[in-house]
């Protein structure tokens, strides 16, 4: 027993020094866990703060800069885009979106009687441009398109660019208008607009804020959706039990213009 005692001590030290060392090693990778896991930390944080600040920046870009009206603007804060006699007894209030299937719809279906009506004197429409589509499906292709249509109402072209958007309308789900280009290449459809002078004001997105003011008017105002059609502030459109046809609205228009 007494030969065995220095290697049994010998033994204890060796054994005292590996789990020592192997102390050591769980030790050190444990801090280059924690550190690691740290550094981790710090990127996603960094990363959640780049996409918070990224996605504040397009809100800053969309709602940069002063509301400017466009020419001729008319209704309450400047809001309305006229079109027609100034005069006429009857006002069509129109709520549009140009991404929207149901506003198409809509301007197929009444567009010849609303430029016969527009052209005799006796209507006078007031356009409202909305962003509805952009907030449900995503993009920017309601705010570029509406922002060009008023772009072209500097011009005096709006109303023929207004039936150009609707009748390229690209499908609800494809964001074909939020490219300013596709918007630019269209206004060679309406005579005379593509100028340097529009192709600036589309790119600059010049009335960006006039639109978003716009759309939260139409917030305010508790309509439901897009279109919205008002024959002198009456909501004449969207009634299933009692629908509204060109036949109708020509109807009522030139009754009020008797009055």
């Amino acid at each position: 027993m007494s030969e065995n005692k220095p290697e049994g001590k010998r033994a204890a030290r060796e054994r005292l020094a590996v789990e020592r060392e192997r102390q050591k090693a769980q030790d050190k990778r444990r801090r280059t866990t924690i550190v690691g896991g740290a550094v981790i930390c710090v990127l996603a944080l960094a990363a959640v703060v780049g996409v918070i600040a990224a996605n504040a920046g397009g809100d800053k870009e969309e709602s940069s800069g002063p509301v400017v009206a466009p020419k001729g603007a008319a209704g309450k804060d400047n809001l309305a885009v006229p079109v027609g006699r100034p005069g006429a007894k009857a006002t069509l209030t129109v709520w549009e979106d140009f991404r929207c299937p149901a506003c198409k719809q809509f301007e197929d279906t009444f567009r010849g009687t609303v430029h016969e009506l527009t052209e005799s004197g006796k209507l006078k429409v007031e356009y409202h441009l909305v962003t509805l589509i952009d907030k449900n499906m995503g993009g920017s292709g309601s705010r570029r398109s509406a922002n060009a249509a008023v772009c072209a109402q500097d011009a005096g072209k709006f109303a023929a660019y207004h039936d150009v958007l609707f009748g390229n309308q690209p499908p609800e789900t494809e964001d074909a208008y939020g490219d300013d280009a596709r918007l630019v290449t269209l206004a060679g459809k309406a005579e005379g607009l593509d100028t340097p002078a529009f192709r600036a004001c589309v790119e600059q997105g010049r009335h960006n804020s006039w639109v978003q003011k716009s759309q939260q008017a139409f917030t305010d105002s508790g309509f439901q959706g897009t279109p919205t059609i008002l024959l002198d502030g009456k909501n004449i459109y969207g009634d299933q039990s009692d629908p509204l046809t060109p036949a109708k609205l020509k109807r009522m228009v030139e009754e009020a213009d008797k009055a």
